[in-house]
C-alpha cells in the first residue's frame, strides 16, 4: 500500500512538472511570437505616404485559403483586401450600414491585384488599406506583407463610386456626408 502512494506522488509530481514545463514552452513561444511581429521592419512603400487615412489587419492564413501547393489561392486576396477595407471604413465612421443609411451604394467599379510573392498557409500577413482618393470616387490602395520577414506580397487598388439608393445613378462627386467624415477623420488624425 506505501509503494502505491508513493507511486501516486512520484506521478502527481512528474505530472505537474510536465505541466510546467509545457506552460513554460508555450510562454516562450508566444512571446517570440509577439516579438517578431512586433519588431518586423515592414517598409511601407510611396502609397503609404500619399495617404489621407488608412489602417491595417493581422491576418493568419488560415488552412482553407491555401491550395495543393500550400499557398494562398490567388483568388482569396480580395477577401484580405475587403477584410482592410472594412477596417479603413469603420475608421472614417463610414461602413456598408452607414453608406446605406445616408441613401448611397458604393460598388466597385475597379479593382487590380499584383501578386509579388506567396503568402502560405499558418503565416502572419498584415494587409494595409490606403485612402488616396475621396473627392470624386473612394479610391483604395493596399499592401500586403509577410509579418515575419516584412517582404512584400502584393499590392492593389479599388475603385468605389457613389450610386444613389433611390435613383441608382451614378454620381460624379463623393456625397456630402462621404466627404465630411474624411475631413473630420484628417482633422483628428492630424492632432
Amino acid at each position: 500500500m506505501t509503494e502505491n502512494l508513493s507511486n501516486k506522488e512520484t506521478h502527481k509530481e512528474a505530472t505537474k512538472e510536465a505541466k510546467q514545463a509545457v506552460e513554460s514552452v508555450t510562454d516562450s513561444v508566444t512571446e517570440s511570437i509577439t516579438e517578431s511581429v512586433e519588431n518586423t521592419d515592414i517598409c511601407l512603400g510611396k502609397t503609404a505616404q500619399k495617404a489621407l487615412v488608412s489602417s491595417f489587419v493581422d491576418i493568419k492564413v488560415p488552412f482553407y485559403d491555401v491550395d495543393s501547393m500550400r499557398i494562398v489561392w490567388h483568388g482569396h486576396y480580395v477577401k484580405y483586401l475587403e477584410d482592410a477595407r472594412c477596417q479603413l471604413l469603420d475608421k472614417i465612421g463610414y461602413d456598408y450600414q452607414a453608406m446605406e443609411d445616408s441613401g448611397y451604394l458604393w460598388p466597385i467599379v475597379d479593382m487590380r491585384l499584383k501578386y509579388i510573392a506567396s503568402a502560405k498557409f499558418s503565416s502572419k500577413i498584415r494587409v494595409y488599406a490606403f485612402l488616396v482618393e475621396y473627392e470624386t470616387r473612394m479610391k483604395i490602395a493596399y499592401e500586403i506583407y509577410d509579418i515575419a520577414s516584412g517582404k512584400v506580397l502584393n499590392k492593389a487598388h479599388t475603385v468605389q463610386v457613389a450610386v444613389d439608393l433611390n435613383t441608382e445613378e451614378m454620381l460624379y462627386e463623393s456625397p456630402s456626408v462621404f466627404v465630411d467624415l474624411i475631413k473630420a477623420t484628417l482633422a483628428t488624425e492630424v492632432k
